[in-house]
């Protein structure tokens, strides 16, 4: 990458878990972040007037409803977060912002709840064992993405995977570590000019790889979820990864493939999105 010296490092991984079965069920009922905003106590409600009056907080109440500002006040107290900075990106999914942690700067991301259509969550939700049971319900399955995302995040990080250190999750609230330079988030690829493409590319292909082994899938790969912080390239946006044994899994990695080897051919590279996939896969 422009101004920047040294190679990819790749991490070591930590003894991550095998393929195995599904993620353990997956716990949405009603949390003390509930309990605390259903109470409204003196306490809460001046948390809920601060927040909700700073102007990087101006937002529509589909945000920050009652039982979010509940989740965002348990963090508070439990020490995760000790003050709030602004956005960092807005989507239709989640929001995330920058806040100041227990010793460092971290992300918080804010899935909304009432604004949340799952148009892009569907197909990953289709087929999940984790979420059949929970129908339609549109609460219970943004608690339980949120959850799912966390989940994620540490398999990865086992995996030796370079990933946002997940600290904390709190109903449809997920802390983690914030990826950024100088205060600012960190560059995407397709924001930066890559000096050693080749270098990158394999680091890329090994992480895809050991996601695999321990296995999971990206599932929306791509230059655009992939950033350089530190020496070192790092995924981002976990929530929507699934297991090997979704019926889409097979589909997901053939795409998240074709993305990668797509992109690397523009820097120059000779690359294949089968011959990756066998890699990825381990095939022959």
């Amino acid at each position: 990458m422009s101004n920047t010296e040294g190679e990819f490092g790749l991490l070591d991984p930590e003894g991550a878990e095998g393929v195995g079965d599904e993620w353990e069920e997956i716990d949405v009922s009603d949390t003390e972040a509930d309990r605390v905003a259903r109470k409204r106590d003196r306490e809460f409600d001046q948390f809920r007037k601060r927040i909700k009056d700073a102007d990087q907080f101006k937002v529509e109440a589909s945000v920050f409803d009652d039982a979010t500002l509940g989740a965002l006040y348990q963090l508070v107290q439990h020490g995760h977060i000790r003050a709030f900075g602004g956005p960092i990106s807005t989507g239709k999914e989640a929001n995330v912002y920058e806040a100041l942690g227990e010793d460092e700067q971290v992300a918080v991301k804010v899935y909304r709840i009432n604004a949340s259509d799952f148009r892009d969550m569907r197909e990953y939700l289709i087929g999940d064992p984790r979420f059949e049971e929970l129908g339609g319900d549109k609460k219970r399955v943004v608690l339980a993405w949120t959850r799912k995302e966390y989940a994620n995040l540490e398999r990865a990080r086992k995996a030796g995977v370079r990933v946002p250190t997940p600290i904390a999750v709190e109903r449809n609230v997920l802390v983690m570590e914030y990826i950024a330079t100088d205060g600012e988030r960190a560059k995407r690829l397709n924001e930066v000019r890559i000096e050693n493409p080749e270098t990158a590319y394999n680091v890329v292909r090994e992480y895809m790889h050991r996601l695999n082994e321990a296995g999971l899938i990206h599932g929306d790969l791509s230059e655009y979820n992939i950033v350089f912080h530190d020496g070192q390239l790092v995924f981002l946006d976990m929530g929507q990864a699934v297991t090997v044994h979704h019926p889409n899994s097979e589909a997901f990695l053939r795409r998240d493939c074709e993305n990668v080897a797509n992109f690397f051919a523009r820097q120059g590279l000779e690359t294949d999105a089968d011959d990756l996939y066998a890699f990825v896969t381990g095939e022959p």
